[in-house]
């Protein structure tokens, strides 16, 4: 079975995010950083080279298989920003992301341009619904 390539590294959180050269990114992604730290009281971790994670979380499959990921975290990419909020099915997400504001979304991430264009009580509900789905 092929193993994940995306793992955690020794590289710094905070030396990562304070390279980001856009100004807003930087501070949306310090930001999210800090309020997915409070929601899981773990600290953040880089996976791979630009992905931030925050919280420990082991997978299961029905045929046995196992790993490790994170429970939420973001990539500032170019266009966007990418969130990755494991634990908030799709059920839970057809009622939560309507009120999200300006986003779109792909198979497992939602792309946000900038934390201004979205509700932030919303990103913490869906954010506190992930936790408590993965600390089951």
């Amino acid at each position: 079975m092929a193993e994940l390539k995306t793992k955690v590294t020794t590289q710094s959180v905070e030396e990562y995010l304070l390279q980001i050269p856009n100004e807003t990114t930087r501070k949306d992604c310090q930001t999210l950083c800090k309020l997915m730290e409070d929601m899981t009281q773990a600290k953040a971790k880089m996976w791979g080279n630009a992905i931030v994670g925050v919280g420990d979380y082991t997978y299961s499959y029905s045929t046995g298989r196992t790993g490790d990921w994170f429970m939420m975290g973001f990539s500032p990419r170019k266009a966007n920003i990418s969130l990755y909020i494991m634990g908030c099915n799709a059920d839970e997400r057809l009622d939560i992301l309507p009120r999200l504001g300006k986003h779109t979304t792909g198979k497992g991430c939602i792309y946000v341009k900038k934390l201004s264009d979205i509700n932030m009580d919303v990103l913490k509900e869906m954010c506190e619904i992930s936790y408590r789905n993965l600390k089951k």
